[in-house]
């Protein structure tokens, strides 16, 4: 899929697209709708809180869009880690008692199975409903994972859907655990070894 090309996302705009890509991306997720179920709770919050999970890797540039934005690859490079302050800060706001302990601790074993090598973390991957299947994950996922190979780097994601395993499997990563807490959807934490 590399005749589709990818761009650094950059400036507010872009940055402001490339929320939305996600939102729309995300809307059948399992785990982002177990987070917010309700359309208008999933709406009011979901764009906050993935602006506050890729805020670190706009600002390096380690974030990606397809050549059209339908299409987003957020990426942290090895040694980042993104402010978990403000992501906190969200669950905190937007979801309460039980619920908020639970995604609470599932992002917190999210962290328990990165490796402690250096590597790439691939935050969040997500295609605009009406272009999937068109090969812009692949093209997005391809594009980072050749900077992991030019670094020989690992890399390390979170697949919050069992359908794009398979996606990841092909490219090299395998699942090394199933994240499950309370009524969870289960994530599957997943390593591609340095090359």
């Amino acid at each position: 899929m590399a005749h589709l090309k990818t761009a650094t996302i950059s400036g507010d705009a872009e940055v402001d697209r490339a929320i939305g890509t996600l939102v729309s991306a995300f809307e059948v997720d399992p785990v982002a709708r177990w987070m917010y179920h309700a359309a208008d709770q999933y709406l009011l919050h979901i764009p906050r809180l993935f602006r506050e999970l890729g805020a670190s890797s706009f600002e390096v540039g380690a974030a990606h869009r397809s050549h059209d934005g339908a299409g987003v690859a957020i990426w942290f490079p090895p040694g980042m880690h993104g402010d978990s302050a403000p992501v906190e800060a969200v669950i905190a706001a937007s979801l309460a008692g039980d619920m908020q302990r639970d995604v609470s601790a599932v992002f917190e074993m999210r962290e328990h199975y990165r490796p402690s090598e250096p590597h790439w973390h691939l935050s969040l991957i997500g295609v605009e409903g009406s272009h999937r299947n068109k090969g812009y994950g692949a093209a997005l996922l391809e594009h980072g994972l050749r900077q992991c190979d030019r670094e020989h780097q690992a890399a390390y994601l979170c697949s919050s859907n069992k359908k794009n395993t398979s996606l990841y499997q092909r490219h090299g990563f395998e699942i090394v655990a199933t994240i499950q807490v309370g009524s969870s959807p289960p994530i599957y934490p997943m390593l591609r070894r340095s090359r």
